[in-house]
């Protein structure tokens, strides 16, 4: 994807696009996120698995910019093939990449694999992988992955990669240990795209009122939706660490870091362990059926 600048703030960031997946590109942090690029003069290209929804938000986003590089493409990231399918259309039409946003939003998985492992951490380690070198000959470039503060309570058990875990809470569990790999994927990926001028950013946009709510049990409904409206952040305003991480300069330094309001915060325990975010990759490239031969950046 070529641009010729993004202005953001008071900095100037060459040459930017933008893939937003796993549906948060048609609505939410992504809508917020692809608008903001797209003002300030950047293609971006939307990807969701609903095409009416994301080809509604290219079109509003195109309205509202009045920048015509807006483009649909349609990606499921609970679908595996679907992912290769996505790459494969994308490195045939776009000759640069240069910012690769990895959010997702909620989906089912047909692989067998956790619901939330696979959305939130396996489909976008299997996207990244696939975009890699386009990632490193249009470098400069960034990768940003949207976690969240709940990888605090994420508990990862190696052995048991891609399970749901056991327990009464185990879809909130399940959700805060994909959110602890997000924070571990982009501590390996730095570590790994070290000097390749790439970089990459795990980013906390808050706890936003998005549509992810309007799944929330019927019976809490009456007190759950007026009370997250009032407790929690709107879109735009969680896309602006995103955004943050996306086109300020001067962040090369803190690759691999975690942010959340616009600067770098430590991570829990585990979220810095570099073995584990080693052991989480390895274990990601067999389970996804990965060459590392074929995976592992240019040193």
């Amino acid at each position: 994807m070529v641009t010729k600048f993004t202005l953001f703030s008071a900095c100037l960031c060459r040459s930017v696009s933008r893939i937003g997946d796993g549906g948060g590109g048609s609505s939410g942090i992504g809508e917020a996120v692809a608008r903001e690029l797209a003002r300030c003069g950047a293609r971006v290209v939307l990807a969701t698995r609903n095409a009416v929804r994301g080809e509604e938000a290219a079109w509003r986003i195109r309205r509202d910019t009045g920048n015509p590089e807006v483009l649909f493409m349609p990606l499921d990231l609970s679908s595996l093939r679907s992912v290769h399918a996505f790459a494969a259309a994308f490195l045939q039409q776009e000759p640069n990449l240069h910012l690769l946003i990895n959010n997702a939003g909620e989906q089912h998985s047909t692989d067998g694999f956790s619901l939330p492992f696979q959305v939130n951490h396996l489909g976008h380690f299997l996207l990244t992988q696939l975009l890699l070198q386009r990632l490193q000959s249009s470098a400069p470039s960034r990768v940003l992955i949207v976690a969240s503060s709940a990888h605090q309570a994420g508990r990862l058990c190696m052995a048991k990669l891609g399970q749901p875990p056991p327990g009464p809470f185990a879809a909130f569990q399940d959700y805060c240990n994909s959110k602890l790999a997000n924070v571990l994927h982009a501590r390996q990926l730095a570590a790994r795209l070290q000097g390749t001028g790439v970089t990459a950013y795990a980013v906390h946009p808050g706890f936003v009122h998005t549509q992810l709510f309007r799944h929330t049990p019927l019976w809490l409904q009456p007190l759950w939706t007026p009370l997250s409206r009032f407790c929690f952040r709107s879109a735009a305003e969680g896309a602006r660490t995103v955004l943050f991480c996306a086109t300020q300069d001067g962040l090369q330094p803190f690759s691999g870091c975690y942010f959340a309001d616009c600067r770098p915060l430590q991570p829990c325990a585990q979220g810095r362990d570099d073995a584990a975010a080693r052991e989480l990759w390895e274990r990601s490239e067999r389970l996804l059926g990965l060459q590392p031969s074929l995976c592992t950046p240019v040193e």
